[in-house]
């Protein structure tokens, strides 16, 4: 049974990641840090072959996409069905700001209520799941036998990584998401198993070289 290969990469740091502002499907582009450690992706992946490198489109996964398509010989292609789960009235807010103006829907949020959807056009975790899910089926079935790149979001790691692992959806987390690391994944048509996650070699070796916040 031919296996695809997948290297699944959260976007670099943003200016909302540093002050926990929920971003969701807001159009928020990288940081200085964030352009840096697109770069370094990059240059840490510069030596593997990608069948194609596919990416959410907002700016800051399209970004850190084409910090790892400089470096191939291809170009990203956009994936709207990667985005981020979409918070509604969450989106532009603190944590802070959730829990103090809104605690009823900052509780079921927080206990990752699997029905729950933020009002204003939010997903809830089932919808969000079977979203991220189906698109990366779909794109690992296209290229059965080969190697892809998907540059998303924390959220779109997270359900991936409970996929492989067979982690439910209510389960509190205990694994990283942090900004542009690098995971790998193997698709099958029987599901996702994990490789290895969080990898971020390239950015610890030369921090010494990354730009003020």
């Amino acid at each position: 049974m031919e296996l695809t290969r997948l290297i699944v990469l959260r976007h670099g740091e943003t200016a909302w990641n540093v002050d926990t502002r929920i971003q969701g499907q807001l159009d928020i582009g990288l940081n200085a840090t964030g352009l840096w450690q697109a770069d370094q992706l990059g240059q840490a992946l510069g030596g593997e072959e990608f069948d194609a490198v596919y990416a959410s489109d907002l700016s800051r996964a399209w970004m850190t996409a084409e910090g790892v398509a400089r470096h191939q010989r291809t170009q990203p292609i956009p994936e709207p069905r990667l985005r981020e789960r979409a918070f509604g009235c969450f989106e532009g807010l603190t944590f802070a700001e959730i829990e103090n103006g809104m605690p009823a829907e900052a509780r079921l949020w927080r206990t990752r209520d699997p029905e729950f959807a933020p009002a204003g056009g939010g997903e809830s975790l089932l919808a969000f799941r079977s979203r991220v899910i189906g698109v990366a089926s779909e794109l690992a079935a296209r290229h059965a036998g080969g190697q892809i790149a998907l540059v998303a979001h924390g959220g779109v790691m997270d359900v991936l990584y409970r996929a492989a692992t067979g982690q439910e959806l209510q389960a509190p987390r205990t694994w990283h998401l942090g900004n542009a690391a690098i995971n790998r994944l193997l698709w099958t048509p029987q599901g996702f198993t994990l490789v290895g996650w969080g990898d971020t070699a390239h950015l610890t070796q030369l921090a010494s070289s990354q730009p003020d916040r």
